[in-house]
């Protein structure tokens, strides 16, 4: 095989390569548009919820009830959830309460459990020493879904699962994007391009926000 005829099959295999990168790229970002749109919104309105007071959804309490908790399920907030998942069948976790307080310990030295899905909430609180515990039953605005889906909360494996799939597909598709907008061009027109003016200003807004 002569030079040129090596030097043909090379740029044909790399013709080969381009054209699946392009393919996966157009694949990927077809999987991944209508989340990239919900995404988007989500974040933005979030991003932008305190400067342009966007709206972010509403939850509406449909139910607040009062139940007599036994005294064994008094001894510990992991007691209390246990007692719960079984003689109410409520699975529930105990929120995250403020820095230096124990675990499921939330303002005043409450109890606090919390669960459900996306478009309903149900929270147990509980002071210690009490005999009754009040449970909570909300219902979430479509938008206030939209966000708490974008936060990953309410959504369940299934979703956990879907959204990272779409964070995946979100870095192949930056990645296949950059290696089809770098073909043909060399190291320095890459700095001096919009990819390079790009990361330049990701560098220092991203250097801002940390110092």
């Amino acid at each position: 095989m002569t030079n040129l005829d090596t030097a043909a099959a090379a740029k044909l295999r790399r013709l080969r390569v381009h054209r699946l990168i392009r393919q996966l790229h157009f694949w990927i970002g077809a999987w991944g548009a209508i989340a990239a749109v919900l995404f988007g919104v989500s974040g933005f309105l979030q991003n932008h919820r305190g400067l342009l007071k966007l709206p972010q959804g509403s939850a509406t309490e449909v139910s607040k009830t009062e139940i007599p908790v036994p005294e064994a399920a008094r001894a510990s907030p992991d007691a209390l959830k246990t007692w719960l998942a079984n003689s109410q069948h409520l699975q529930l976790e105990m929120q995250r309460g403020p820095p230096g307080r124990p675990r499921g310990e939330g303002r005043g030295g409450r109890w606090v459990l919390s669960g459900g899905n996306a478009r309903t909430t149900t929270q147990v609180e509980y002071t210690p020493g009490s005999e009754t515990a009040v449970v909570r039953n909300t219902v979430q605005s479509p938008l206030a879904v939209l966000e708490r889906l974008h936060k990953g909360v309410g959504g369940g494996v299934a979703w956990i699962l879907l959204s990272d799939s779409f964070a995946l597909g979100m870095v192949a598709l930056g990645a296949s994007g950059l290696i089809m907008w770098s073909r043909g061009r060399t190291a320095r027109q890459m700095m001096v391009s919009i990819v390079g003016a790009a990361a330049v200003v990701f560098i220092l807004i991203g250097a801002s926000a940390i110092v």
